[in-house]
């Protein structure tokens, strides 16, 4: 993997790790044939998409492999399961919070009348978890999509609390997991009903991503794509065996018990970034006051427009973003933003960093450094 020490945009893409693309390389040259096809070479890759397959239901402690489906990225499952949801008919809640390839679905699929928007507490950037349990108790939702840990803040969502919930009363729930996965343990994801992943966020390739299914999963007529007999008929389409591969190797990288440990000091570098900037330019960090992941920080620039800001450490080879890759750019405000109760003003000052598991305390002192400088020139003009 390259090391770039000012990339700090990890939660729109990651580098490919060695393993990964070393993986890419080896199945695209020796199982490039169609998983689908009957010749002996084909039967070799089809070999090769199960196990890996397998290998991928172990990590999450899932005893059918048949539960995966791979797709082509988190924003695929997410459609998919949404439009499932929807024709499945009644309720569904979600938040501000959540990503647009959520967000988007929910309001091309489901009319506006079943659909519930959970409140945020804006201090920590979490869905307000006693509103969903009295909406679930009382009957007034039949599905929740609520993400595990949200890209823009990092906030931690309660989703195993939400899973439990959900499991209590029959309610279906889905959790985009996209950027929980391959940063923070696993373990209870395969409680939740359907849950999504995408492996360029945690070191493997674009384009390539799965589904977990419920553990009834045989007993629901679910096809997120049709036209052919691929994923068991759950999603047509020929499966791209070196960009699976290369995902899943990736994140059996990240089960390394090392990087628990590891997790604690890069977390412990952000959180010094935080305060330098707190203390000697007045940044103001979002969520702060509940667990985010530990590789992001989200902050509101004590003046000037976050382009400025950008630009200024792009021409220092500093990598930031103003928030979602999916809606940077656009000129519209966050809804994560607004969820969180800021007015446009602030939102116009906001930028994200996230770094990876190689932005050490050296990394994150020097694009502290680097906005300091940054500030005194924008200051002075």
């Amino acid at each position: 993997m390259s090391h770039d020490p000012g990339y700090f945009d990890h939660n729109a893409t990651t580098p490919m790790s060695d393993a990964a693309l070393a993986a890419w390389q080896d199945a695209a040259t020796k199982h490039w044939h169609n998983p689908s096809s009957l010749y002996r070479e084909a039967g070799e890759a089809r070999n090769l998409l199960e196990v890996t397959r397998e290998t991928l239901a172990d990590y999450f402690g899932i005893d059918d492999p048949e539960r995966i489906v791979f797709t082509s990225g988190a924003t695929e499952a997410n459609n998919a399961v949404i439009r499932h949801l929807a024709a499945a008919g009644g309720v569904i809640a979600i938040s501000g919070l959540e990503h647009p390839c959520v967000q988007a679905p929910v309001g091309g699929f489901f009319p506006e009348d079943r659909v519930r928007h959970l409140p945020v507490v804006a201090e920590t950037g979490v869905i307000d978890l006693s509103v969903l349990e009295q909406w679930i108790t009382d009957g007034e939702v039949d599905c929740v999509s609520v993400m595990a840990a949200n890209n823009e803040t990092g906030a931690l969502q309660p989703w195993r609390e939400i899973a439990e919930l959900c499991r209590a009363a029959g309610v279906r729930y889905h959790n985009d997991a996209a950027q929980w996965i391959g940063k923070r343990v696993v373990a209870g994801l395969d409680r939740c009903d359907f849950v999504t992943g995408s492996g360029h966020k945690f070191g493997g390739g674009k384009a390539a991503g799965f589904l977990i299914l419920p553990e009834d999963f045989d007993e629901i007529d679910f096809h997120g794509q049709i036209g052919g007999p691929q994923e068991e008929g759950r999603r047509a389409g020929t499966e791209d065996l070196p960009g699976i591969v290369a995902m899943v190797t990736a994140l059996t990288e990240r089960t390394d018990s090392t990087r628990e440990g590891l997790a604690f000091t890069l977390e412990a570098a952000r959180d010094a970034f935080e305060r330098r900037l707190a203390d000697e330019i007045g940044c103001r960090i979002l969520a702060a006051a509940g667990p985010r992941l530990w590789n992001t920080s989200m902050f509101i620039m004590p003046h000037s427009k976050n382009l400025k800001w950008l630009t200024r450490l792009s021409q220092r080879r500093f990598s930031v973003s103003t928030g979602s890759a999916c809606s940077a750019g656009k000129g519209n405000p966050s809804s994560v933003m607004l969820a969180m109760g800021l007015d446009f003003e602030e939102m116009s000052r906001v930028t994200r960093v996230s770094g990876g598991w190689t932005s050490g305390a050296e990394e994150w002192e020097a694009l502290a450094l680097a906005l300091i400088e940054v500030e005194r020139e924008l200051r002075d003009q």
